[in-house]
């Protein structure tokens, strides 16, 4: 759709850009008498001065589409100011620009498009004002929102902990997250400017020396155009030409706003259908000589090779920086832009996720292959009820009402001991603990039969993270879920894991079970980590413990 918009755009910006030369007549000269029937020499005929209606069609794209994005870029930018500024600043100045947004989006567009017009008079600059001064308000709120949970974000509290200050922050960060959400707004503004445009100029507060599709529908209603079979020729083209116009911005816009913000994608609410080689082969994870490469000649994971059967539990250790991060992004098939598999496959259940179409590998995410990332807060949406968000994990895979959606919720967050009586509890609402079962509740909701935890005990406190752990643990045994966790934690592993990979360098440097990792370490990289741990005995002073 997105392809199909850009096509009549291109279409109908080349019309306004070539205009002179591709239109037959000046549109300002009398070329025929009044009312021609359409004919060879004039394709729609004429108006009853004998202008020629395709020339006065043409350069009528020039005047609507200046209009339409100079407006909207005008709306687009007071709107990102006035929300990025109220949202960032908070206190009486987002409690004076949200009421005065308030009022604007609380009055009628198009009569108050029209006292505005009538006060400042018609004219070229009217329409872009008028048409702006309407257009901000809703942008303005949307990124209010959006900043105010940015702003709270731990990078940006960091940021203000080390000294930077609001300029800095807004320039450097907050700007560039809300970009992605104004460009589609600005697509959108733009098509509903040309509308108003085509209004304000039909209601004679454009200017009448310049020719726009409003203009030439404004002067077709003036001059009995109705009456006879003129308005065939006279009005339905320019009508087509809006039409076309809007059909195209809102194509894009919707494309580029389901790309900044996924969730408002359209998902299918049938079954998955999954492939017939996955039905045949035993649930399991199968990396064989995984190669990423940032760029040319920049590798981060060379020739990894690993699986995980179903009911076994590999833990994936070594130090920041090694690739661990990035094995786990390979295997869900997110990893970050810049980023490439060159070789080796990842195979779900049978199926290489790295040979499937996009669509393919978005419908074993969350669904045979799940995850538990890092730091749960970060995870889960602040403003939506954690009850919320598991239903949604499962309404983006399969078809099922709400109450049942709402069922399967509460089992999943009994499952990992949380009270069903929190479904409607918010994030915020929870400890660190409660907030990391609610993200392995979510994992769990479509029953994946492989679950990757990357460090999912990272933040937490000493007994909370043991109790996660063995949650995991519980889980993987009770669901013969094929289990690969990441972890600096060594000693943690001793307890859950059947086998264990050590990485260094972007490579597996060794890999085997617990007891011979522990026990009889074979390459000096494991044996270093093996050494660096600290071991108590009951008596022993601190200082000669290893």
């Amino acid at each position: 759709m997105a392809a199909v918009g850009v096509s009549i755009l291109a279409v109908l910006f080349a019309c306004a850009v070539f205009a002179p030369w591709l239109a037959p007549y000046d549109p300002t000269e009398r070329v025929t008498r009044p009312f021609a029937a359409p004919s060879g020499s004039h394709w729609l005929g004429s108006d009853d001065v004998g202008h020629d209606l395709l020339s006065l069609l043409i350069h009528g794209a020039r005047v609507s589409l200046l209009i339409g994005v100079v407006a909207a870029l005008a709306a687009t930018v007071i709107g990102v100011v006035v929300g990025v500024i109220a949202g960032y600043c908070r206190g009486w100045v987002d409690s004076v620009s949200m009421r005065i947004t308030d009022v604007v989006l609380s009055l009628p567009v198009l009569p108050l498009t029209i006292v505005i017009g009538v006060f400042f008079g018609p004219g070229l600059q009217t329409q872009i004002l008028v048409i702006s001064s309407v257009l901000w308000a809703g942008l303005a709120r949307e990124l209010r929102s959006q900043v105010l949970s940015l702003r709270e974000r731990d990078y940006i509290q960091s940021l203000r902990s080390m000294g930077a200050g609001p300029g800095y922050v807004l320039r450097r960060h907050i700007s560039r997250a809300v970009l992605p959400l104004a460009v589609p707004q600005f697509i959108l503004a733009t098509k509903t400017a040309i509308l108003l445009e085509a209004s304000l100029a039909f209601l004679g507060l454009g200017d009448i020396s310049a020719v726009s599709w409003g203009s030439v529908l404004s002067l077709a209603h003036a001059r009995s155009a109705f009456l006879t079979d003129a308005w065939l020729w006279w009005v339905i083209p320019p009508g087509l030409a809006i039409a076309a116009t809007v059909l195209g911005f809102a194509l894009i816009g919707n494309a580029l706003e389901e790309t900044a913000r996924p969730a408002l994608s359209r998902r299918s609410k049938k079954a998955v259908q999954r492939p017939t080689a996955l039905i045949a082969t035993a649930a399991a994870l199968s990396v064989d000589g995984l190669t990423v490469s940032y760029g040319a000649g920049r590798v981060v994971v060379d020739g990894v090779s690993f699986t995980v059967a179903a009911g076994e539990t590999v833990a994936l250790v070594g130090e920041s920086g090694s690739g661990k991060s990035t094995v786990v992004a390979s295997t869900m098939g997110l990893l970050a832009p810049g980023a490439e598999t060159v070789g080796g496959s990842v195979r779900v259940c049978g199926v290489d996720m790295t040979t499937m179409s996009p669509r393919d590998v978005q419908a074993m995410r969350g669904n045979r292959i799940a995850l538990v990332p890092q730091e749960a807060m970060s995870a889960l949406d602040p403003v939506q009820k954690v009850g919320t968000q598991l239903m949604e994990a499962l309404t983006a895979h399969t078809s099922c009402t709400r109450t049942q959606a709402r069922e399967r919720a509460a089992e999943s967050l009994a499952l990992v001991g949380i009270d069903v009586g929190r479904i409607d509890a918010y994030p915020h609402e929870l400890s660190g603990g409660m907030r990391q079962r609610v993200v392995i509740a979510m994992a769990l909701m479509n029953s994946p039969a492989v679950l990757v935890a990357d460090e999912p005990t990272s933040g937490l406190d000493v007994l909370v993270e043991n109790d996660i752990l063995d949650l995991l643990a519980d889980l993987q045994a009770k669901l013969g879920l094929a289990l690969l966790i990441v972890s600096h934690n060594l000693r943690s592993m001793e307890r859950i894991a059947d086998r264990i990979a050590v990485m260094k360098d972007g490579e597996i440097v060794e890999i085997g079970t617990t007891s011979e990792i522990f026990d009889r370490p074979a390459h000096p990289y494991t044996r270093r980590l093996m050494d660096a741990l600290t071991v108590l005995t009951p008596g022993e002073p601190l200082e000669t413990a290893r």
